[in-house]
C-alpha cells in the first residue's frame, strides 16, 4: 500500500546547541565513607573546590553527579600520578568547643581524557555509540545541570522551584520543574527542554506533616494508641525526611538529621541511658536541659534519628525542597494530572519562558565548557500518514469505518465476531445500589450487547448482594453455584460486578484474582455511580470489554489497506512485551515480564503471558519459554479456528516497550532508574533477540524477524507551526510522523503521535527498529505501527501505542492479582532479605487459569 501522506511544519520543544566543545577530563572522586546522600557528596565535592583545594581548582570548577564521576574543562594539577587525596570538612556541622569537625576523605584520580571529535564523529554518524561517547554525554547533561542544582532540588534531569506550588494534601505538594537533556541527532547536537513535575513533602512542624499524611487534625492522635498499621504505613511516609531540630537546652543553631523509624511510644514512656549510667524518658531529658520547662506534648510519639537518638516530634521541622522518592499515592493522581496538564501552545510557552530560569549563557560551567547554546526551538517537516480503514461485522460481508481524527464512531455496527453469552450472574458489592436500579443495569447490559451483535441466550441472570466484609470468594463462588443449579440454566460464563465508587481497589483485586485465577470465569466490574444512570453509549463501551473477554473480535484493519496485516501468502505473527518494575526503594519487591501475541491472521485478537523475576532487571529472564507459548497459541488458533493449512508464521514482528539501545544511557543519565541499580538493568535486544530465535528453532520454524523498540520515555514533544494544522486540542493530527531532524544519529527511528489529543499536550512515541530481517520500508513500518494502534478493544480511537504493547502493558499492571488478596503477600513479607523475599513472592505467585489463557481475560 502506498501510504498517503500530508507535510507540515512542526516545532519541537529541542534548543539547537551549536556544537562548539573543549576536550576535558573524566576524573573519578572516591569519598570515604562511601554510602553518603547524595546532598551531603555534593556539598563535599563543592566545599573541596571553594576551600580546601581552591588553588586546583581556580582555573575552572569541575562539574559532579553527586555520585562517583567528576568532570573538568581543564586538566588539574593532581601530582606526577594524577591522584590526590583530600580530607573535607563537613561543610554544615563546624568545629564546636574542644571537638574538631568531622573530615571525609576525597580521593580524585583522573581516569582519561575525553577528546570532543569523537562527539562531532558520533553525531555525524562515522562513529559508533561505545563507552566513550556514554561517558561524553553524560558529562555534558551534568554541565548544563550543574548551575541549577546548587539551587534547586534536583531529581534525574530535572530540577524544581517553589512557584506556584499546589499542595495535595496527605503531606504532599505539587512543585513545577523543569527537564533538560543534551540529545544526539544525525548533524548537530540539541538540548532538550520540557516542564516536569516534582512530588515534594509539605515543610514545616513535624507534627503537622503527620497529622495530615494519616487524616487527622488532633495531634493527640499521634500517641502510643495509634494503630500499629497507621504508625508503620506513617513511618514508611516519614523514612529519610530530613529535619531540623534546635538542640534540647534550646541554645544554638538547628541541627539537620534524617528520620531512621518512628517509635513506638511516646516521649514520656521511651527512655534511654545517659552517659553517667542513669536512666531517663526522652520526656524528662528535654525537662532537664531546658531548665525545668517541659514539652508541649509529652505523650507524641518520637523519631529516631542519627545513631539511635530520639528526638519528640513537637522539637522537628521539616526542611523544605524534599522529593519525594516513594509510591505516588493512587488517590492523588487526578491531582497530579491536573497540575501537570497544559495545552500545547500554554506548555511551549512555558519552555521559553524556562530559558530566563535555565539561563545556559551566565553559567559558568557551560562556558568553561565551551558551550554555546541557542534559545530557539527548532522545526522539523512532519507528515500525517492515513489511518487504516475498519472492518466490522454485520450482514453482507459487514460495514467498514473511515477513520477521522484518531476517533470512529461504532453505532449500529456489529462487531467483526461477536461471542455468546449463555448464563451470567450479576452481583453487587455496593450495599447502597438500590434495587430498581439493580435490575435496570441488567436490562441495560443485554440490549447493549445485543446492539453489537453479541448473543445474550438468557437475559435474566442469578442476582446476589453480597456483603463487601464477608468472603467475597466464596460467595461469589456459591452464586455460580446457584446458576448452575438453576432450573433452565447452566454454569455461568461471565460474572457482572458493581463495586462501589470509593474504596474500591481491594475488592477489584479480589474479584479479578478470583476469575482470573481460581474460577477460570470471565468478569466485568462496573462503579457504582457510572452504571446506575448510563446511557447506551456507555453500554456498548462495556460490550466491547465483554465481547473480546468471551473470545470474540471487536474490529479489524481492512486487509485490503494494511499489507502487513491479513495476507494470507505471509502469515504473520505480532508479539508485544513489557517488564514492570518494583517502585523506587523497593528492593524486596520483584519486577514482572508479560508477553503479548496475536493469533488470528489480521492480529486483532491476542493473548497473553507473565512471568516473575527479580527486581530491576530489564531483560525478560523467560522470553524464549515465553515466546514459545505464544508461538504455540498463534499455531493452535489457526488450526484449530481458520482452518489454516499452514500455521507457521512467516513473519515475527517484535514490539518491545522500553527503550532504543542509542537512547539507553540516555534514559539512565535522565534519572528514569536509580543510579545505584543501573548496572543490573542489561539492555535487552541483543540479549533478547537469540531467546526468540531459540524458540522459533524449538518449534522448528523459521519466521523472519523484526525486533522494534517502542519508548515513551522521552521529552520530545510537538507543536503545529501553523494553527490550523492543530486538531481540537491544539495537539499535533493522530498519525503525524516526524522521521527526521531530532532521529538518533545512527539508528533507524521515528516518531508518530497516533493517538487524539484529549487534554494537555500529547507525547509522542518513539520506534526504533533495532533489527528487520523481512526489510520493511520505514512507511511501511510507520504505515503498520498506526495501524496496530487502531485494533485496541477497550475503545474506538486510536491509541498512543501499538495495542500488543499496550496490552503487555495491562498484563504487567495485573500483576497483584496473581497473588492471594487476602494473605497480603504481594506487598508484605515476613523477611528483609531482599532474595529471601522474591523467593517467597515466587512461590506464592499464581498463573492464569487454563480456561482464562486463551481468552483476552486482560481487556
Amino acid at each position: 500500500m502506498e501510504t498517503f501522506i500530508i507535510t507540515m511544519s512542526v516545532r519541537t520543544l529541542s534548543c539547537a546547541a551549536p556544537f562548539v566543545l573543549s576536550d576535558y577530563s573524566f576524573l573519578r572522586a572516591a569519598i570515604t565513607p562511601d554510602n553518603l546522600p547524595t546532598t551531603l557528596n555534593t556539598k563535599l565535592i563543592r566545599h573541596l573546590q571553594d576551600a580546601v583545594a581552591r588553588g586546583i581548582f581556580a582555573e575552572a570548577r569541575a562539574v559532579y553527579d553527586g555520585k562517583k564521576n567528576l568532570y573538568s574543562s581543564v586538566k588539574l594539577n593532581l601530582g606526577p600520578t594524577d591522584t590526590a587525596t583530600f580530607d573535607v570538612p563537613a561543610p554544615d556541622r563546624p568545629a564546636r568547643g574542644d571537638r574538631p569537625p568531622r573530615l571525609y576523605a576525597i580521593k580524585i584520580a583522573l581516569v582519561n581524557t575525553i577528546g570532543t571529535e569523537l562527539l562531532h564523529r558520533f553525531v555525524e554518524g562515522k562513529q559508533s555509540e561505545d563507552d566513550r561517547i556514554k561517558t561524553a554525554l553524560q558529562a555534558l547533561n551534568i554541565v548544563i545541570k550543574m548551575a541549577p542544582s546548587l539551587l534547586y532540588p534536583t531529581k534525574g534531569r530535572s530540577f524544581f522551584t517553589s512557584a506556584g506550588a499546589r499542595p495535595i494534601g496527605a503531606g504532599l505538594v505539587l512543585w513545577r520543574g523543569y527537564f533538560q537533556s543534551f540529545r544526539p541527532t544525525l548533524g548537530k547536537m540539541l538540548v532538550n527542554v520540557d516542564i516536569s513535575t516534582g512530588v515534594m513533602y509539605r515543610d514545616g512542624p513535624l507534627i503537622n506533616l503527620c497529622l495530615e499524611n494519616i487524616g487527622q487534625s488532633d495531634p493527640g492522635r499521634l500517641n502510643a494508641a495509634m494503630p500499629d498499621r497507621i504508625r508503620l504505613k506513617l513511618q514508611r511516609f516519614l523514612v529519610g525526611v530530613r529535619v531540623a531540630v534546635k538542640p534540647a537546652d534550646g541554645a544554638g543553631e538547628e541541627r539537620v538529621y534524617s528520620i531512621k523509624r518512628l517509635s513506638r511510644r511516646g516521649a514520656n514512656e521511651e527512655s534511654f541511658s545517659t552517659r553517667d549510667g542513669k536512666t531517663l524518658t526522652v520526656a524528662n531529658y528535654y525537662r532537664q536541659m531546658a531548665n525545668n520547662r517541659p514539652l508541649e506534648r509529652p505523650a507524641l510519639l518520637c523519631v529516631e534519628v542519627g545513631q539511635g537518638a530520639l528526638i519528640p516530634l513537637e522539637r522537628c521541622r521539616v526542611l523544605p525542597g524534599q522529593l519525594f522518592k516513594k509510591e505516588f499515592p493512587d488517590e492523588k493522581r487526578t491531582d497530579m494530572v491536573e497540575f501537570s496538564t497544559q495545552k500545547p501552545k500554554e506548555r511551549f510557552t512555558s519552555i521559553r519562558n524556562s530559558l530566563q530560569v535555565l539561563q545556559y549563557g551566565q553559567s559558568d560551567y557551560v562556558r568553561k565548557f565551551g558551550v554555546t547554546i541557542g534559545t530557539e526551538l527548532i522545526k522539523s517537516t512532519a507528515r500525517i500518514i492515513q489511518a487504516p480503514r475498519l472492518k466490522y461485522g454485520g450482514a453482507g460481508g459487514g460495514t467498514t469505518v473511515d477513520v477521522r481524527g484518531g476517533t470512529w464512531n461504532m453505532a449500529d455496527k456489529k462487531f467483526h465476531r461477536p461471542a455468546e453469552i449463555s448464563y451470567w450472574v450479576l452481583v453487587t458489592l455496593d450495599p447502597r445500589f438500590p434495587e430498581p436500579a439493580l435490575q435496570q443495569v441488567a436490562t441495560d447490559l443485554v440490549r447493549g450487547c445485543r446492539a453489537t451483535g453479541m448473543t445474550v441466550r438468557d437475559p435474566n441472570p442469578i442476582v446476589r448482594r453480597i456483603n463487601p466484609q464477608e468472603n467475597i470468594m466464596n460467595a461469589l463462588t456459591a452464586a455460580g453455584g446457584d446458576c448452575a443449579n438453576a432450573p433452565n440454566k447452566g454454569p455461568p460464563v461471565l460474572f457482572v460486578i458493581i463495586l462501589p465508587d470509593l474504596g474500591n481497589a481491594d475488592l477489584y483485586n479480589i474479584v479479578k484474582h478470583w476469575g482470573d485465577v481460581r474460577q477460570g470465569v470471565a468478569t466485568q466490574c462496573l462503579k457504582s455511580k457510572k452504571c446506575s444512570r448510563a446511557n447506551a453509549q456507555y453500554w456498548a463501551n462495556v460490550a466491547l470489554k465483554i465481547n473480546v473477554k468471551r473470545g470474540g473480535i471487536n474490529v479489524i484493519t481492512d486487509p485490503s489497506q494494511v499489507a502487513t496485516l491479513g495476507d494470507p501468502r505471509q502469515p504473520t505473527v505480532i508479539i508485544g512485551a513489557d517488564v514492570m518494575h518494583p517502585p523506587p526503594g523497593a528492593l524486596d519487591r520483584p519486577s514482572f515480564a508479560a508477553v503479548v501475541s496475536s493469533v488470528d491472521t489480521n492480529s486483532a485478537k491476542y493473548v497473553a503471558t507473565m512471568g516473575i523475576q527479580p527486581g530491576r532487571q530489564e531483560l525478560i529472564q523467560s522470553l524464549g519459554s515465553m515466546t514459545k507459548e505464544m508461538l504455540e497459541s498463534y499455531m493452535g488458533y489457526r488450526t484449530a479456528v481458520e482452518k489454516a493449512l499452514s500455521a507457521a508464521p512467516q513473519r515475527l514482528i517484535f514490539y518491545r516497550d522500553g527503550v532504543s539501545e542509542g537512547q539507553f544511557a540516555q534514559v539512565l543519565a535522565e534519572g528514569w532508574f536509580a543510579a545505584a541499580t543501573l548496572s543490573s538493568y542489561a539492555y535487552p535486544p541483543h540479549t533478547e533477540l537469540p531467546l526468540i530465535r531459540a524458540a522459533c528453532a524449538e518449534l522448528k520454524i523459521n519466521p523472519k524477524i523484526t525486533l522494534i523498540i517502542v519508548g515513551k520515555r522521552h521529552h520530545f514533544r510537538f507543536l503545529p507551526a501553523r494553527d490550523n494544522d492543530a486538531d481540537r486540542s491544539g495537539n499535533c493530527p493522530a498519525g503525524t510522523v516526524v522521521d527526521r531532524d531530532i532521529g538518533h544519529p545512527l539508528e533507524l527511528d521515528f516518531y508518530l503521535q497516533s493517538h487524539a489529543g484529549l487534554l494537555g499536550t500529547s507525547r509522542p512515541s518513539h520506534y526504533s527498529v533495532l533489527h528487520d530481517e523481512n526489510n520493511f520500508s520505514p512507511d511501511a513500518l510507520q504505515s503498520l505501527s498506526f495501524a496496530l494502534c487502531h485494533v485496541y478493544a477497550r475503545a474506538t480511537r486510536s491509541v498512543s501505542i501499538p495495542a500488543p504493547v499496550y496490552y503487555a502493558d495491562i498484563v504487567c499492571s495485573r500483576a497483584k492479582h496473581r497473588f492471594n488478596p487476602l494473605a497480603g503477600s504481594e506487598t508484605h513479607t515476613a523477611t528483609t532479605d531482599p532474595e529471601q523475599a522474591y523467593q517467597a513472592l515466587e512461590a506464592e505467585f499464581q498463573q492464569i487459569h487454563p480456561r482464562q489463557k486463551n481468552l483476552m481475560y486482560f481487556s
